[in-house]
């Protein structure tokens, strides 16, 4: 991609580092940004699925202290060149990375903030705040500002915008996105509550997760049905004034931001995807501008 490209940002998603060598990380982005120069968005997050934390043999119970050391350590040796650390997962005499980075990354660094210690974490590393698109906007807005103000006082500047990351369909027939809403973001929904587990028992004992363990209650009782309607409401799709309108709404709520789509998700066709994909460029993108808010 970095070779076929000139001017996107080629963005990592959210690399799992409880489950990655911090050398290695940090290596491997530094040697992206001489392939991509500037261009490198480097994410981060510490994972939430059981069977997964299982297939790498690493109890989901230091999933926090494992995601603190190691992101420290990273984003130190991106800004220095050298890493090092001597905690408990991850001891590591100082050492030269290679290659070299080329420049810094603390305005390209973002961290996934799903739960209140993930947002607390993010504003703590001074990154900037990732969230997916799946609770009511206000409330989201309200753990944004929680955010603002710990990176202010801890960092003395503003954050960057929060970067939101929507399952996205735009079509100019009302009826049709509705349809494929209804079958695939839906559907994509049903997907991440059977991957996580989010119904689950396990979160309720499970070191670091106390804000999921608590929901599994509240999942519960709202039922399947609820919650798509709910997944439906703050995704970003819909004709393009239906998307254009709820993305003017939301950034009335959290201020600027910038918006990450995925427009092929849940099975939908790749031709179908595309479509929705040029559709949101030429009827979307125009209106809400690049400098404010960026797709």
């Amino acid at each position: 991609m970095a070779a076929r490209t000139e001017r996107i940002g080629l963005a990592t998603g959210a690399v799992i580092l409880p489950w990655n060598q911090p050398i290695r990380v940090a290596e491997r982005m530094a040697f992206l940004d001489h392939v991509a120069p500037g261009r490198v968005l480097f994410g981060i997050g510490r994972g939430l699925a059981r069977c997964e934390y299982q297939g790498f043999g690493i109890p989901m119970d230091e999933s926090r202290a494992r995601f603190d050391e190691a992101a420290s350590m990273i984003l130190e040796a991106l800004e220095t060149g050298f890493i090092e650390g001597d905690g408990p997962f991850y001891p590591q005499a100082r050492t030269a990375i290679r290659p070299r980075p080329m420049r810094s990354f603390r305005d390209r660094t973002y961290a996934v903030g799903m739960s209140p210690d993930s947002v607390d974490a993010a504003a703590d590393l001074g990154v900037r705040l990732i969230v997916f698109s799946q609770k009511p906007w206000i409330d989201q807005a309200a753990a944004y500002d929680g955010y603002r103000q710990r990176f202010r006082s801890l960092h003395g500047t503003e954050p960057g915008p929060l970067l939101t990351c929507d399952f996205t369909y735009c079509d100019t027939d009302r009826s049709r996105a509705e349809d494929v809403a209804n079958q695939h973001i839906a559907g994509y929904l049903t997907s991440v509550l059977e991957h996580y587990e989010l119904m689950s028992d396990h979160f309720k004992e499970s070191k670091g997760y106390e804000a999921y363990g608590s929901a599994v209650d509240l999942l519960r009782a709202i039922g399947l049905d609820r919650m798509r309607e709910m997944y439906l409401d703050v995704q970003a799709w819909g004709t393009p004034d239906d998307v254009i309108d709820k993305l003017r709404a939301r950034a009335e709520l959290v201020g600027d931001f910038d918006l990450n789509c995925c427009f092929r998700f849940a099975g939908l066709p790749i031709d179908a995807a595309e479509l929705s994909m040029r559709t949101f460029a030429e009827h979307v993108m125009p209106v809400m501008g690049r400098a404010k808010l960026r797709a």
